[in-house]
């Protein structure tokens, strides 16, 4: 494709991104020229969005990237990662579940409920997935499943983002962590999130745009306070500390870098969807270098 005069770049309205886009969006960094659109949209769209190969550049789900194969790389860049932590399954109570329970007895009380997810091509849901296999699913919007669960329409809800440190806020408790279950079965960071450019866009393009990312993460990283205060307006339900706890969680060296343990977590994540046919067929991984 010809190069575009402006570049559209889609991220998520939330604290983690806009930390990782802030130098990018202040002008804080050498932008090769470049120009880019800012496009802020819940990654559930960002994800349907890239289905079609609509953005230039996008954050997208590691589920979905299953299925722009054709259309997206990845960047080496822009990982987020929950090491040891992630998406959690929270309720109102855990009547029906002794003090200390198993996964299997977690999973077995959980077929009984109905859970809201906040998307069917979220890696928060490709991993409920891989922990249930069938579970009666109610879809809302990421930061409706709180109300969701407590008027009484779900009795579960899968919660992204910030609500990982606000749930008990709202009344409710952990039934389980999916970035802790994981890591427990694999040694690996669960991989959540990442950014992805068109392959229709010169290599040599990519490869600059891909600089330019990583340089805005590593920015963000050596001026915090700036960047965190940057990202204030889009931490709901936050102070300024739970913000910079909740961007220290997904914007760290991963971020920077995946490294080969952050790869070798998108294969394995990838490939047990595969075997266990969530998704259409094995991922080979492409990466703009």
């Amino acid at each position: 494709m010809s190069k575009p005069e402006v570049f559209t770049l889609g991220h998520s309205p939330d604290p983690d991104d806009a930390f990782m886009f802030y130098a990018l969006a202040e002008n804080k960094i050498d932008t090769h020229g470049y120009r880019f659109e800012h496009i802020l949209q819940d990654i559930q769209t960002l994800n349907e969005r890239a289905t079609r190969g609509e953005l230039h550049i996008s954050a997208i789900s590691i589920h979905a990237y299953a299925y722009v194969l054709d259309k997206y790389a990845l960047f080496h860049s822009g990982a987020s990662m929950g090491d040891g932590y992630g998406p959690m399954l929270v309720a109102e109570s855990r009547d029906g579940l002794s003090e200390n329970p198993s996964d299997e007895e977690i999973v077995k009380w959980l077929k009984t409920k109905k859970i809201a997810v906040p998307g069917l091509m979220t890696s928060a849901y490709l991993t409920l997935r891989l922990l249930i296999d069938k579970f009666d699913t109610v879809v809302v919007p990421f930061d409706e499943i709180f109300p969701t669960v407590t008027s009484g329409h779900a009795d579960v809800g899968l919660i992204i983002h910030e609500g990982q440190l606000t749930y008990a806020d709202e009344g409710l408790v952990k039934i389980l962590d999916l970035g802790a279950w994981w890591k427990n079965r694999t040694g690996l960071p669960l991989p959540l999130g990442g950014n992805v450019v068109r392959r229709d866009i010169d290599p040599d393009v990519q490869h600059e745009l891909s600089e330019i990312l990583h340089e805005s993460i590593r920015y963000g990283l050596e001026h915090r306070a700036e960047a965190v205060a940057h990202s204030m307006p889009l931490a709901r339900n936050m102070n300024e500390a739970m913000a910079d706890e909740f961007i220290g969680m997904y914007v760290n060296d991963y971020t920077l870098d995946y490294g080969e343990t952050g790869r070798e977590a998108i294969r394995r994540l990838l490939a047990e969807a595969s075997e266990e046919g969530i998704i259409p067929a094995p991922v080979g991984l492409t990466f703009v270098e």
